[in-house]
């Protein structure tokens, strides 16, 4: 069965669990799009982590944004019993009946356990992360492609959407409406989760300096809470070329991204936003496989350089060789070539 052409028994109330990270939840966003355009009468929540309901919030297809604050309930503290009653007596009362765990993982699992879902579907225990954690599903289905996002999109088949289609949404995003910085401008982030996603800092300032001596652009670096130093790094790399522009909020980064010519980044939120934002994009990749976590709209803008141990997808601190040995003149060079001839 084909996209808009759901079975005779359409759920009325479905549960999307995709409670982080940024990236993953813009990867998620053509399930949501998908599950819209198939079900439009169907009642569609989200449960998110509360550091990225920000993004969410005030989504054209969401009617339930179920809001869980599980980072900062690991930091410890006191009211978590309470809030966590509160949180589980709203996620039962959302009555779902169908709940898509787009995770993989026991968290996940458990919370669409908990959500009181009869049908509780996601990836089979051979392609999830945490293998076992197949235990709570009623349904367990096959990747249907190597890309995260149409990992997600698989889930869909036992809901009759065998062929969705891939489409972000863009418009249907509220986050990053207002006012950006003026233009045009080229934006770079240097910051990501893990240390050895992070393109040296100091390559970026040396990349702002070749893309403004060739076409004069402004150059942004982003920093977001904790990523100050990486950006004044890069900044104080670039000969002047750039200047620092924090982006402290989901709904900060969100507007700078949306006003940019050309995003540059890592396998980090920022790229995976602009991309899906519909913004030119250049990705370096290190330790992750860009075939299953790159920018989905631009498979040919990533920058890796193969290494017998390459795509190892472990968490380091630092940088390593498989990012160090691309040089910045050959990101200057893509952004270039995404800039085109002149910049108005």
């Amino acid at each position: 069965m084909t996209a808009g052409a759901p079975s005779a028994a359409a759920p009325r109330r479905l549960l999307l669990v995709r409670t982080s990270a940024l990236g993953d939840i813009v990867h998620a966003l053509p399930t949501l799009a998908a599950l819209r355009r198939g079900f439009p009468a169907a009642r569609i929540g989200w449960v998110v982590d509360e550091s990225f309901a920000g993004l969410l919030a005030g989504h054209e297809s969401i009617d339930e944004l179920l809001v869980v604050p599980l980072r900062r309930w690991r930091a410890g503290g006191r009211g978590r019993a309470r809030e966590l009653g509160g949180f589980l007596r709203r996620l039962r009362g959302f009555r779902a009946d169908v709940a898509l765990d787009l995770m993989g993982n026991h968290k996940a699992g458990l919370l669409a356990l908990a959500s009181g879902a009869p049908r509780r579907i996601g990836l089979r225990r051979g392609d999830r992360r945490e293998p076992s954690s197949a235990l709570w599903l009623t349904e367990a289905v096959p990747p249907r492609g190597a890309h995260a996002v149409e990992r997600m999109l698989s889930t869909l088949a036992p809901l009759g959407l065998e062929s969705p289609g891939i489409d972000f949404a863009p418009e249907a995003l509220a986050c990053g409406r207002g006012d950006g910085p003026p233009g045009p401008y080229v934006y770079l982030h240097p910051g990501a989760a893990w240390g050895n996603k992070r393109y040296p800092a100091a390559h970026w300032g040396a990349v702002a300096a070749l893309v403004a001596a060739r076409r004069g652009v402004e150059v942004l670096v982003g920093a977001g809470p904790g990523e100050e130093d990486l950006a004044e790094i890069a900044v104080a790399a670039s000969a002047g070329a750039a200047r620092r522009h924090d982006a402290r909020t989901l709904d900060e980064l969100a507007r700078v991204v949306r006003g940019a010519r050309v995003v540059a980044a890592g396998d980090t939120g920022a790229l995976h936003l602009a991309a899906a934002l519909g913004r030119a994009v250049v990705a370096v990749h290190g330790p992750t496989d860009p075939e299953r976590h790159g920018p989905w709209s631009a498979p040919d803008a990533v920058l890796v350089h193969r290494l017998p141990c390459s795509f190892c997808h472990r968490r380091m601190e630092e940088a390593k060789s498989c990012l160090l040995a691309i040089p910045p003149h050959a990101v200057a060079e893509q952004i270039l070539v995404r800039l085109g001839p002149a910049v108005d």
